[in-house]
């Protein structure tokens, strides 16, 4: 039962018709068809977009059909669901990115998650799941404004969509906010996704729309244009094989689709989680590494990483109860500090990366861990490598031959830990200057070969925390 199943982990927060929408649902029924949309307002998803893939993957992993829409047409237009001003225009060309690349990334995050499933043997990674990925602009390239008022804006009433959050929060503005209002283009978003779902329910009988807490005002406006529109000619019943008493519930079901909304990712402080103070948590590997997503969970709260796992993993509730159970210190077999945000951090980047992803990130936490607890000697190369890669630490590149054999003084001025020479000097004094750790007494000391790790790297420090990895080139 899938809406059980996002029920107890905290997934379904709104639905339209719960009861006919169970019925449409039912086990030993043909599949039904399930779709998200996904705006590409950026070149990625980011971390709350996830849910949406979790949600449908869900569907997915019940056997259902799944669908995920890039709105290529709506994204010229903004929605403004949860925004308080107009969102920026984006020109076409950079529209037309976005969306071939939020393309490629949901049919790679189906593939990772079916891949490692099978490569693992895990049950708490999904598989065998088929997901058609849709742009709206296929729908609406060809279509006139003259075809959209006839066809839909005839059907849709001023009244119903004024009422809408999404609207009604814009609209009633204080005079201090004068100037943010509505546009025209943003009131008409609605019709436009709702469009889509009747588009998508003539062409492939799909009947179901999620999305976010913010999205239900579309979504009904969905719902409502295919009861106006298609209530006469409804698509044949999903359901191939029902009881009568079913067949007589579903009789005083008056609904042809159907809408569920998750909630927003928002962590117990009231702040969306998939963004940090760096920017928002993006899916894209390219744009954050392994590494700094794995990074961002580990940082969980304790108050939020029960929930979280609920929300993010597809491992058993039974397991996610022990996991939580063990993070009191008083329980017999208590897993230590961050056990739980360990898990929940493997978990996320293993779905959103794969395994190599997830071992990059692990190799580089480690490797992080190790050269800050090392003070009595050089870095190991594993730990270079992992500050390189992680970013944590400034880098330089220079040719070996401006390194080796060189004054301590010279090399910390000319890679920028220090102004002058004499403020190197005077910190030499000040036992403040190391290289690989070593502590330099001398202000002749030259910086010999031997020093360079791998003959590749060299770690210099002026004080505790201005430190600076320099990479030799030959």
């Amino acid at each position: 039962d899938v809406l059980k199943v996002l029920r107890e982990r905290g997934l379904l927060n709104d639905a339209t018709n719960e009861q006919g929408l169970s019925i449409e649902l039912k086990q030993g029924a043909a599949p039904s068809a399930v779709y998200c949309g996904f705006d590409p307002t950026a070149d990625s998803l980011h971390l709350g977009n996830l849910l949406g893939i979790i949600v449908l993957t869900w569907f997915g992993k019940a056997g259902h059909r799944v669908i995920a829409l890039c709105g290529g047409a709506t994204g010229l237009v903004g929605d403004p669901s949860g925004k308080s001003a107009e969102r920026p225009m984006l020109d076409v060309e950079t529209l037309q990115h976005n969306t071939t690349c939020i393309g490629n990334q949901l049919k790679n995050l189906m593939s990772f998650a079916e891949e490692e499933a099978e490569e693992d043997g895990r049950d708490s990674m999904p598989s065998e799941i088929e997901v058609e990925i849709v742009n709206n602009l296929e729908w609406f390239e060809n279509m006139t404004f003259l075809d959209f008022l006839r066809d839909v804006g005839k059907f849709a009433r001023v009244g119903t969509m004024l009422n809408k959050d999404s609207v009604k929060s814009r609209m009633e503005t204080s005079d201090e906010e004068q100037g943010t209002g509505l546009s025209f283009t943003e009131f008409s978003y609605q019709l436009l996704q709702g469009y889509d779902f009747m588009h998508l329910y003539k062409s492939r009988e799909c009947k179901i729309q999620i999305g976010g807490s913010d999205q239900w005002g579309n979504i009904t406006a969905g719902t409502d244009l295919i009861k106006r529109l298609c209530g006469q000619t409804p698509p044949p019943p999903s359901s191939s094989s029902v009881s009568a008493e079913q067949e007589g519930e579903e009789s005083q079901d008056l609904s042809l689709a159907y809408g569920i909304t998750f909630p927003l990712l928002v962590g117990s402080d009231g702040k969306k989680f998939g963004k940090s103070e760096g920017g928002a948590i993006w899916l894209d590997g390219k744009k954050l590494s392994p590494y700094h997503m794995y990074q961002h969970l580990l940082r969980t709260p304790d108050s939020d990483v029960g929930k979280f796992l609920k929300m993010l993993t597809f491992l058993d509730m039974s397991e996610i109860e022990d996991i939580v159970a063990r993070m009191d210190p008083s329980h017999p077999n208590h897993s230590g500090p961050n056990a739980a945000q360990k898990v929940l951090a493997a978990e996320v980047t293993r779905f959103v990366h794969g395994k190599k992803g997830l071992e990059e990130a692990l190799k580089i936490t480690k490797g992080l861990f190790e050269s800050q607890k090392k003070t009595d000697g050089p870095p190991s190369l594993e730990a270079f490598e992992a500050l390189v890669l992680s970013g944590n630490a400034p880098k330089a590149q220079l040719v070996d031959s401006e390194v080796i054999g060189n004054p301590v003084v010279d090399v910390l001025v000319k890679v920028g830990l220090q102004p002058s020479k004499s403020a190197v000097r005077r910190m030499i004094k000040g036992g403040a200057i190391r290289v690989n750790n070593r502590l330099v007494k001398d202000e002749g000391e030259i910086i010999e070969k031997k020093e360079a790790v791998d003959n590749r790297f060299m770690l210099l420090a002026a004080g505790k925390k201005n430190k600076m990895i320099v990479e030799l080139l030959n």
